[in-house]
């Protein structure tokens, strides 16, 4: 399977490129144009030459727009991994996926998709407990909270009416029925920890999950793109990826 990288010269990108005993990238696009381990950089997608079977994208939310039209008129599948998008490029994915398969998820991580839906189900369960999401990352991500934390809230919503509450500083009051609470830590090198509290009388549930390394959003990823390849078009999502097996 030949890969084009988009965000070649990112943490995410540069973690694809030492994964080359497992993936074939036969070129990428970044800010600057030239090589690194050994594979074509492109600054520009018009310059592009290189055929390839798939599009993985972990670049930044100015440039999905562009990566987007790039795989369409390639008519390749894209695997979008760039979180933080906003309303009109989520809108320009969805008429896309009317023309070639896509993947679109916050975070590739099979644990931490596993962790959704354990969130899910402790929310219905556990109905009188308080929830409180916290969230951790290297000192260099700039949005915040992260969508991983975003798709953890969106689990305790599938079974809460709730409010999320990212700052209480100026509240002063007690906490509401209907409040979760959203915390974001930047420090460091962490790689990603996220933390799902589930606090009721006299007794505390949490579920939580760490990432040792970059390297697991990256086979989620690779994952994603074998099963793209020479599907229908669409717009897929991790839990589709999830049932195919290795």
């Amino acid at each position: 399977m030949k890969i084009f990288l988009v965000g070649a010269s990112g943490g995410m990108g540069r973690t694809f490129l030492s994964m080359q005993d497992q993936i074939e990238i036969v070129a990428g696009l970044a800010s600057k144009e030239g090589e690194i381990e050994g594979v074509k950089i492109y600054k520009e997608f018009s310059d592009v030459k290189e055929d390839f079977d798939a599009i993985i994208d972990f670049s930044n939310k100015d440039l999905v727009d562009q990566t987007i039209d790039f795989a369409v008129e390639k008519h390749k599948p894209l695997i979008e991994a760039t979180t933080g998008l906003e309303d009109s490029s989520m809108e320009r994915l969805k008429q896309a996926s009317g023309k070639i398969p896509i993947v679109y998820a916050r975070n590739y991580s099979l644990g931490i998709n596993t962790m959704t839906d354990l969130v899910e189900r402790v929310a219905k369960v556990l109905a009188d407990f308080d929830i409180e999401i916290v969230e951790a990352h290297h000192r260099n991500k700039k949005d915040a909270p992260s969508g991983t934390a975003f798709m953890l809230l969106d689990s305790v919503k599938k079974q809460r009416q709730v409010e999320e509450i990212y700052d209480r500083t100026d509240l002063h009051r007690v906490r509401q029925d209907d409040e979760v609470g959203i915390s974001a830590i930047r420090g460091g090198s962490i790689f990603g920890d996220h933390t799902v509290i589930f606090a009721g009388e006299d007794e505390v549930l949490e579920i939580k999950h760490k990432a040792a390394s970059k390297k697991i959003f990256a086979k989620g990823a690779i994952k994603a793109a074998k099963f793209a390849l020479g599907k229908e078009p669409g717009l897929y999502s991790i839990k589709d990826i999830m049932k195919m097996g290795d």
